[in-house]
């Protein structure tokens, strides 16, 4: 975030656009080129509105803060095959101009085209973004075709994030009371034993929720209009506003108000509604308070 609002070139982790048009063919293909290749490279931002100098350009974002994004997710589908959905779409402030920022996360798995990406070009030819059965790294600013030294540098990335998850469960052991008891489950049980009572007690073995398309129903449109519908035209609460909320409260990181699948958007409960319309009608500047505090 802090990068996307100081950069002034553009770099491994930092993509420029000037303008953006969900419209055309040609301004698709060449996005998801760069999120695609950010997400392989170890996550990213592409800040739309912004000139190739850093400046902002003459471009209403409010277009794309406002895009569901499920359509994106979509998208990466259609060329890749892959239900992508780790990245956001947020609101950032350059020289006091809004312009909207597309934050991209890394992934455990390269992701590769398996459709061509192309586009008309200005004198009615066909021209392609990216070619079948190409995958793209960033390498300095630019999104292009993988080397060998990408995949090793991919690897060693996973591995530290494994070697660290290792050792966040070992330390986990190590700090853990003496006396205490470790149970090993199979991941194939967790989640097929019968229905559970859910405590605030801390006290019991924890367990995974079952069916997440019962207890999570809503994906960010499903929320959107769950929330209008509870406050009542009170006022009118747009996909930009729940994810200020997300990132701002750390939802991802609750598990009673987030879901988020290995393929697929992800997905909110009725109880992230309902915390959501409280905090609402407790405090009116609720929504414009989370927006602030992204900027």
């Amino acid at each position: 975030m802090e990068k996307a609002k100081v950069a002034r070139r553009e770099s491994k982790v930092i993509d420029f656009k000037e303008t953006f048009d969900i419209e055309s063919s040609r301004d698709w293909v060449e996005i998801l080129k760069d999120l695609v290749a950010m997400a392989n490279t170890g996550g990213g931002a592409i800040l739309i509105g912004v000139k190739n100098n850093g400046d902002p350009a003459d471009f209403d974002a409010s277009h794309l803060l406002a895009l569901d994004p499920a359509q994106i997710t979509d998208k990466v589908a259609k060329y890749t095959g892959e239900q992508f959905s780790s990245f956001a779409i947020e609101e950032v402030l350059r020289s006091g101009r809004e312009i909207a920022a597309l934050f991209v996360s890394a992934i455990a798995v390269p992701i590769v085209f398996n459709r061509e990406g192309t586009y008309t070009g200005d004198g009615g030819e066909q021209k392609f973004a990216f070619r079948k059965g190409t995958l793209y790294f960033r390498h300095g600013a630019k999104s292009e075709p993988a080397a060998t030294n990408d995949l090793r540098e991919f690897i060693e990335r996973e591995l530290e994030r494994i070697r660290a998850a290792w050792l966040g469960g070992i330390r986990k052991v190590v700090e853990a009371p003496t006396g205490s008891v470790f149970e090993v489950v199979s991941p194939k049980a967790i989640g097929t034993a019968a229905k559970v009572h859910l405590t605030e007690t801390g006290e019991g073995m924890p367990v995974q929720l079952l069916n997440p398309n019962v207890t999570h129903p809503y994906r960010l449109k499903e929320t959107v209009e769950q929330v209008n519908k509870a406050i009542g035209g009170e006022r009118k609460v747009n996909s930009y506003d729940i994810q200020s909320v997300r990132w701002v409260f750390g939802v991802d990181d609750n598990p009673n108000y987030f879901y988020g699948p290995k393929f697929g958007s992800p997905q909110y409960s009725d109880a992230f509604v309902a915390w959501v319309v409280k905090e609402y009608q407790s405090d009116a500047s609720f929504f414009d308070s989370c927006r602030a505090k992204l900027r």
